[in-house]
C-alpha cells in the first residue's frame, strides 16, 4: 500500500477524493479561528459605534447645554446667588467645557468667551460681601471704586454709604459662592468638587497661554483672570463673607484645594512649567530694567504665588507636622519647576526672594533626599520623552542641580539659613553623582575634557548669550551653563560652610543640637564638604571646555587651612600611629616655640603683615592655617634642606598598607578625599616655589612631603596594576598628576630618599625582558582609544618609571631597541649584514653640511646602518674599512660640530653645567627648524645603536622632548640671573611702578632687538602689584616654554623617527642626559681591565701588557676620555659597565724587533700605538719601558687619526 494513503480515510465512498485525518482537524482549527476573529471583530465594531455614539451624543449635549448657557447668562438680570451660581452656572459650564476643550486640548473663541464671563460671574460674587445694592447706579460706582457725591463737598466711599445709609444694602452671606464651602454636608462636597474641576480647568488654561495662538490677546487676558480665580479661591483671607464662626471650617475647605493643587491630579505644576518654558531669556540689557505690570506679568506672579502656595501652609513653630502635608506639592516642585532650563534668569527678579525662601527650600531639600530614587526615575524618564534630547544635551537633572546652586547661593548675603547648610550639601552631591551617573551611561564622559593647569584668562559670557532651552549645550553655551555655579567657586561659600562643619563637630556627641522645627537633620562633615567640590571638579571639567575646574581648583588651593585639613584626615587613616601632624599638634606646638622667643618672632611677624609685596607668600602660608612662626624647621640645616638619610631595608616605611589594592580597595569616602586632595595639591605646586617649598615649608613640611609622596607613589602603582574602573579614573588622573609633579621636584632639588620612590615595586617587579615584551605586544595590538584594555604593566613602565630602578630601565630601553630590529628583521627592512645599509661620502672640514645633505631626508630608514667614507682636509680618501668604528666616529664629530655654540643652533647655560640649550636665534639662520629636526633624528640614531655622545641638554629642554611642561622653579637651571631677577619683583616691597616694566621682553639676533609681548596688549600694559605675580610667571612661561617650543618640536619630530616616545617616558631629564652622554666624566680602570680581551699573542700577564694598566692609571681622567675615544670612537663609558661594550674592548699585540745594542743603548720601540674602531681593537706595540708606552700613546690619541696610523 503507498504509504502517503496508508493514513487516509475515506469520508463520502471510494468515488470521492479522499481526505487525511491531518488535513480534517487543520481545517476545522482554521475555520474555529476565523470564527473567533469575526466574533472579536463584531465586538470591537459595536464598542466602537458605542463609544462615537456616546463621544457624539455628549458632544450634541454639550453644544446643546452652551446655548442654553449662554442664553441664560446673557438674560439673567436678578441677584446671582451661591446655589445658582453652584447649579445652574458652574454644573452646566463644567461639563460642555470639559466635552468641548479640555478633552481635546483645544480652547475656541467662543469657549474663551464663555470661561471669561463665568469667571467674572465667580470673581465677583466671592469678592462681593454677600450684599444685594437696591440702587444699581449707585452699586455700579462704588464696584468701580468711585466715591458718591452726596452734597456739595461730601464725597463718601463704599464702607462710609454703608454705614451711615443701611437700609440701602440688604444683607445676605449666601450670595458668596465660598459660602458653600461652610454649608451644608451636600453642599460643602458639591463646591469641593466644583472648586477642584476649576483649578484643573485654570491650570489647563495657564499651559495653553503661549504668544503663538490665534487669539493672543484674548486668551492672555483669560489666563489672567483664571489664574486670579484659583488665587482667591485659595486664600480664605479673600472670602468676605466668612464669619468668625466659620473661618475654622473654610480654612479645612482652603486647606484641602491646596492639598489638591499641590498633587499630580490638578496637573498646576506641569502648566506652570509649559508656561515658564515659553518665557523668553531676557538680555543682559534687559535683566534689571523696569518692569512693565502688563497681565503677562501678572500672570507669572500668579504662578508664582500658586507654586509656593503648598509650601506656606506649614506651622513652623511646632516639631509635628503640620495638618497639611507639602509633600506631593514638593515632589512636584522640584520634579517640574526646579527643573525647567535658566528657571531663575527666565523669571522676573522681584519674584526670585519668594523661590529662595526657607520655607520652600527646605521641605524640597528633604524630599530630594529622603525620595531621591522616585525623583531621579521620573527626571530621567522626562528627559526620555523629550524627543531633541541627545547624549550631548544637558539632562533635567543637571538643570534641577544648576537651579538649585543660584537658588541657594545667589550671594554671600541671601545664602541658606544655618539649618539647612547639611541639606543643601547633600541634596547637590545627590544630583550631581545622578548627573555624572546619567553622562557615563550614554557614554559622554569617555571625551571628558582635560583640566588645564595653566594661567588661563577667561571672561563670562553675559545673560544675554544664555541660549534657553536644551539646546545650550554646545560651543559656548556649555559656558554660559557653568555661570550657574559660579557662586561655587567663591571663597565665602567654601568658608561658610567650613565654619558650618566645625560647629557641627564641636556639637558631637552632645544633645544640645538645634532640633526643633525640623523633620530630617543630617550635620554638615568635612568629608561631605570634599564630596561637595570633588564633584563640581569633575562638572567644570565636563562643561568648561577652556578653563576645565581651574576656578575650583583656585578656590580649593588658596582657601586657608583647607588643604591641610584635608591632608589631616587622609594622613590619620593612612598613617595611623607613626607620629603624624595633626593641625591641632601642630598650632600647640607653634604656641609653645613662641612663647620661648617672644620678641624675635612678634618682630618677625610684624615685618611679614606689614609686606604689601609678600602677598601670594602669605596666602600660602594662611593655608597652614598658621602663620610663618609656626614654620618647623626640624629638616633644615642653616635654611637648607638636610639631606635624609633612609635604610635600604626601611623601604616598607614607604609603602602605604591601606593603598595595597589600589583604589578598588579603598572605601569610597577615602577614594574622595584622595581625589579632591590629589587635584588641589597638584594645581598648588604649579605655583609654589622652591623657597616655600624646601625653605619656608608651606604648606607642608618635608617629612609631610615625603609622606605624601609615598602615598601618592603607592596608589598610582598599585592602581595602575589592578583594573580600574570608570569611577576610578578621576582619582587616578589627578594622583598621577600630583605623582609626576612630586617626582620631578625631587629630581630637580631633591627631598625624598631615592628607596622611597622603588618601595612599591620592590616585591612584584616582572624581569625586565618581561615586562618590555609585554608591554610592546599588548601596546600594538590594543587601539589607542581603548584605555581600559591598556596591560597594567604597560601602564606602570610608562607612567611610573621611576618604580624601576636607573639601571633596569636602561636595560628595558636596550630591550625595546632589541625588539624594534627584530621586528625590522622580521619585516625585511633588515636581511643581513650590509644590506640596505646607507653610503655616505663626508669631507671632514664639512661633516654637518654633509650629513644633512645626505642623511636629513631619510626618516625612519636612518635606523639602518650607516657606511661613512671621510675625506680628509687635503681631499684624499682616508684608509681603512668601516665596520661601525667609523659610523660613530661621524656621530660623534658632527655632534661635536652642530652642538658648538659657534655653530649657532645651540647655546650653553650660565649655569656651571655649561648644559645645551636652543639658540633663539637660531629661526633666523637658514634651514634652522631644518637643522634641528636633522640632529633629533642625529640623537635618535645615536640612541638607537647606543652610541654615547658627549654633550648633555638642559633640563628645561629636555622636559619638551619628554612631553612635560616646565615651571617656574626650573628657569634657575636655564637663567639664574633672570630666576633671581624675578624673585626680586615677586617679593618687591614698594611700588613696582618705579622699576618702569611692562608685559614684553627683548631680544637680540645679529645686532637686531625684537619686543615681543608677553600677552595681547602687553606693551601697553604696565606691570603692578596687582598683576605682577602674571608678570613673573608670564616671563617664565615665555622663557621655558614659548620660546624654545618650536625648536624642540622640530627635534622631537626628529627623534621620535628611530625612538618611540614611549621609550623616553622611561626616564627624567637627568637620566636621559645619561643615556645620552654615558655616566661619569671618568672611567673605571678596574672595571675595564676585567672586560679586556687580548689577542695576537698578549695575555693578562704579559709585560707590556702590565705596563699599560700602569700608565692608564696614571693617566688624568681627561686622558683616560682620549684614550677610550681613540679606541671606541667614544669618550664615555658604557652606561651599564663595560660588559656592555659591543664588540669588547681588545688589544692587539703588535711586534716590533729591535736590535739588542738598541735596547742596551736605551733605545725602544719607535712605532705609534694604532686603533681599529670597528672592532674596538687598541694595536699595541710590544714597548719595554713605560714612560716610552706613556709618550706614545698620548702622542696617538691627541693626534685625531686612526687608521692612519697603522
Amino acid at each position: 500500500m503507498d504509504p502517503s494513503r496508508k493514513h487516509q480515510v475515506s469520508l463520502r465512498g471510494a468515488s470521492a477524493k479522499e481526505i487525511s485525518r491531518e488535513a480534517l482537524l487543520e481545517k476545522v482549527s482554521q475555520e474555529r479561528v476565523l470564527r473567533n476573529y469575526a466574533r472579536r471583530a463584531t465586538a470591537a465594531a459595536i464598542f466602537i459605534q458605542s463609544v462615537w455614539r456616546c463621544y457624539y451624543m455628549k458632544k450634541k449635549v454639550a453644544i446643546q447645554l452652551l446655548d442654553e448657557w449662554e442664553t441664560l447668562v446673557n438674560s439673567h438680570a436678578s441677584v446671582l446667588t451661591a446655589t445658582w451660581i453652584s447649579s445652574s452656572l458652574l454644573r452646566p459650564f463644567l461639563f460642555f467645557i470639559t466635552c468641548l476643550s479640555t478633552q481635546h486640548q483645544k480652547i475656541s473663541p467662543r469657549d474663551t468667551e464663555c470661561m471669561q464671563s463665568c469667571f467674572k460671574i465667580l470673581l465677583e460674587s466671592i469678592n462681593s460681601n454677600g450684599s444685594s445694592f437696591f440702587f444699581p447706579n449707585v452699586k455700579q460706582a462704588v464696584d468701580n471704586g468711585e466715591k458718591i457725591r452726596f452734597w456739595e463737598d461730601i464725597w463718601m466711599d463704599d464702607a462710609a454709604i454703608c454705614w451711615l445709609f443701611p437700609r440701602l444694602y440688604s444683607i445676605d452671606s449666601r450670595k458668596n459662592f465660598c459660602s458653600l464651602a461652610v454649608g451644608t454636608l451636600e453642599e460643602r462636597i458639591t463646591w469641593t468638587y466644583q472648586a477642584k474641576k476649576l483649578i484643573s480647568l485654570c491650570s489647563f488654561i495657564l499651559s495653553e497661554c503661549d504668544k503663538s495662538h490665534s487669539g493672543n490677546q484674548c486668551i492672555v487676558v483669560l489666563t489672567s483672570i483664571a489664574l486670579r480665580l484659583v488665587v482667591v479661591l485659595t486664600d480664605v483671607k479673600g472670602w468676605k463673607s466668612i464669619s468668625n464662626d466659620t473661618l475654622q471650617e473654610a480654612d479645612m475647605a482652603v486647606k484641602d484645594l491646596v492639598w489638591f493643587m499641590g498633587s499630580c491630579h490638578s496637573g498646576l505644576y506641569i502648566s506652570i512649567r509649559r508656561y515658564f518654558d515659553k518665557l523668553s531669556v531676557p538680555s543682559s540689557s534687559q535683566i534689571n530694567s523696569i518692569i512693565q505690570k502688563d497681565d503677562r506679568f501678572l500672570i507669572t506672579a500668579s504662578a508664582v504665588t500658586l507654586a509656593v502656595r503648598p509650601f506656606h501652609l506649614i506651622d513652623y513653630s511646632v516639631v509635628s507636622p503640620g495638618p497639611v502635608d507639602v509633600h506631593f506639592a514638593a515632589e512636584q516642585y522640584c520634579l517640574f519647576l526646579l527643573t525647567i532650563p535658566w528657571l531663575l534668569q527666565r523669571l522676573p527678579a522681584v519674584f526670585i526672594p519668594a523661590l529662595k525662601h526657607k520655607s520652600i527650600m527646605s521641605p524640597c531639600f528633604q524630599v530630594l533626599l529622603i525620595l531621591r530614587d522616585k525623583i531621579f526615575k521620573e527626571m530621567q524618564e522626562m528627559g526620555q520623552l523629550q524627543k531633541h534630547l541627545s547624549s550631548e544635551e544637558i539632562p533635567p537633572v543637571g538643570w534641577a542641580l544648576a537651579n538649585i546652586m543660584c537658588l541657594a547661593t545667589g550671594s554671600e548675603n541671601d545664602f541658606v539659613n544655618s539649618v539647612d547648610y547639611a541639606s543643601y550639601v547633600q541634596v547637590v552631591i545627590t544630583l550631581a553623582e545622578n548627573l555624572l551617573t546619567w553622562f557615563d551611561s550614554v557614554g559622554w564622559i569617555k571625551n571628558e575634557i582635560q583640566d588645564l593647569q595653566g594661567n588661563i584668562e577667561t571672561s563670562a559670557a553675559s545673560i544675554g548669550a544664555v541660549l534657553h532651552g536644551s539646546e545650550t549645550f554646545c560651543g559656548s553655551s556649555k559656558m554660559t551653563f557653568m555661570d550657574l555655579f559660579r557662586p561655587v567657586c567663591q571663597r565665602w561659600h567654601l568658608v561658610k560652610l567650613l565654619e558650618i562643619a566645625k560647629t557641627d563637630a564641636s556639637f558631637h556627641g552632645t544633645e544640645t543640637l538645634p532640633t526643633k522645627g525640623s523633620k530630617y537633620i543630617v550635620k554638615l562633615e568635612l568629608l561631605d564638604i570634599a564630596y561637595f567640590y570633588s564633584y563640581m571638579l569633575r562638572i567644570f571639567s565636563l562643561f568648561n571646555p577652556v578653563v576645565g575646574s581651574l576656578p575650583v581648583l583656585n578656590l580649593l588651593s588658596f582657601t586657608p587651612g583647607y588643604l591641610v585639613d584635608l591632608w589631616g584626615q587622609l594622613e590619620n587613616s593612612l598613617f595611623p600611629g607613626n607620629g603624624h601632624f595633626t593641625e591641632d599638634n601642630y598650632v600647640s606646638t607653634s604656641r609653645s616655640s613662641g612663647n620661648k622667643k617672644d620678641g624675635v618672632l612678634e618682630r618677625k611677624q610684624k615685618q611679614i603683615n606689614n609686606d604689601a609685596s609678600n602677598k601670594f607668600v602669605n596666602a600660602l602660608h594662611k593655608l597652614t592655617g598658621k602663620s610663618q612662626t609656626g614654620v618647623n624647621y626640624t629638616d633644615n640645616v642653616d635654611g637648607r634642606p638636610k639631606t635624609v638619610q633612609v635604610d635600604e631595608e626601611s623601604s616598607d616605611v614607604w609603602d602605604v598598607k591601606p593603598l595595597k589594592h589600589g583604589p578598588p580597595g579603598i572605601s569610597k569616602d577615602m577614594s574622595c578625599l584622595l581625589h579632591l586632595f590629589c587635584a588641589t595639591y597638584s594645581h598648588l605646586l604649579l605655583v609654589l616655589d622652591d623657597i616655600e617649598f624646601y625653605e619656608k615649608q608651606v604648606p607642608f613640611t618635608l617629612e609631610q612631603q615625603r609622606r605624601i609622596a609615598s602615598m601618592l607613589n603607592t596608589l598610582v602603582y598599585n592602581g595602575l596594576n589592578q583594573s580600574i574602573g570608570h569611577q576610578n579614573r578621576p582619582l587616578m588622573d589627578s594622583a598621577i598628576r600630583c605623582l609626576h609633579l612630586m617626582y620631578e621636584r625631587d629630581c630637580r632639588h631633591r627631598f625624598c630618599p631615592p628607596v622611597l620612590w622603588l618601595s612599591p615595586a620592590k616585591e612584584s617587579r616582572l624581569p625586565i625582558a618581561v615586562a618590555a615584551r609585554t608591554h610592546e605586544i599588548l601596546s600594538a595590538n590594543t587601539r589607542s582609544d581603548d584605555v581600559s584594555t591598556v596591560s597594567s604593566m604597560g601602564s606602570v613602565i610608562t607612567t611610573t618609571p621611576h618604580v624601576f630602578p636607573f639601571e633596569e630601565r636602561v636595560e628595558m630601553f636596550r630591550e625595546f631597541i632589541n625588539m624594534d630590529k627584530v621586528s625590522r628583521k622580521m619585516a625585511g627592512e633588515v636581511t643581513g649584514p650590509g644590506s640596505r645599509s646607507i653610503e655616505i661620502v663626508v669631507r671632514r672640514g664639512h661633516i654637518v653640511e654633509d650629513g644633512f645633505r645626505q642623511l636629513n631626508s631619510l626618516g625612519s630608514r636612518l635606523k639602518s646602518s650607516i657606511h661613512v667614507s671621510f675625506v680628509s682636509e687635503c681631499g684624499l680618501p682616508e684608509a681603512g674599512l668601516d665596520y661601525g668604528g667609523l659610523s660613530k666616529e661621524f656621530l660623534t664629530d658632527i655632534s661635536k660640530s652642530a652642538f658648538a655654540p659657534e655653530y649657532g643652533l645651540f647655546s650653553q647655560t650660565s649655569t656651571s653645567d655649561r648644559l645645551l640649550v636652543p639658540n633663539a636665534a637660531a629661526r633666523y639662520l637658514e634651514n634652522g627648524i631644518r637643522m634641528f629636526e636633522f640632529l633629533g633624528r642625529l640623537v635618535g640614531k645615536a640612541l638607537y645603536e647606543g652610541i654615547l655622545l658627549d654633550y648633555s641638554f638642559s633640563h628645561v629642554f629636555v622636559q619638551k622632548l619628554l612631553g612635560r611642561y616646565s615651571f617656574l622653579d626650573e628657569l634657575s637651571t636655564l637663567d639664574p640671573e633672570l630666576y633671581r631677577n624675578l624673585m626680586y619683583v615677586k617679593h618687591y616691597e614698594g611700588d613696582i611702578k618705579e622699576l618702569c616694566l611692562d608685559f614684553t621682553v627683548t631680544e637680540e639676533s645679529f645686532g637686531k632687538h625684537h619686543v615681543i609681548p608677553l600677552k595681547p596688549g602687553g606693551k601697553d600694559t604696565s606691570v603692578t602689584n596687582e598683576n605682577k605675580m602674571q608678570y613673573v610667571h608670564a616671563m617664565a612661561d615665555y622663557k621655558l616654554n614659548r620660546q624654545i617650543l618650536p625648536f624642540s618640536n622640530a627635534f622631537y619630530r626628529g627623534l621620535t623617527d628611530l625612538i618611540q616616545p614611549s621609550w623616553l617616558k622611561l626616564f627624567n631629564a637627568s637620566e636621559f642626559n645619561q643615556l645620552l652622554s654615558g655616566g661619569k666624566h671618568d672611567i673605571d680602570v678596574d672595571d675595564l681591565r676585567n672586560n679586556t680581551r687580548y689577542t695576537g699573542g698578549y695575555s693578562e700577564g704579559s709585560r707590556t701588557v702590565k705596563l699599560f694598566w700602569e700608565v692608564i692609571e696614571g693617566f688624568e681622567p681627561k686622558e683616560r676620555c682620549m684614550l677610550l675615544k681613540f679606541v671606541t670612537s667614544c669618550s664615555r663609558a658604557p652606561l651599564l659597565g663595560f660588559k656592555h661594550l659591543q664588540p669588547s674592548f681588545t688589544i692587539h699585540k703588535v711586534a716590533c724587533d729591535s736590535s739588542l745594542w738598541a735596547a742596551i743603548g736605551g733605545q725602544d720601540v719607535e712605532r705609534l700605538p694604532s686603533a681599529s674602531t670597528c672592532y674596538n681593537t687598541l694595536k699595541l706595540p710590544t714597548y719595554k719601558r713605560s714612560s716610552t708606552l706613556r709618550t706614545k700613546l698620548l702622542y696617538a690619541i691627541n693626534s685625531n687619526a686612526g687608521f692612519e696610523l697603522s
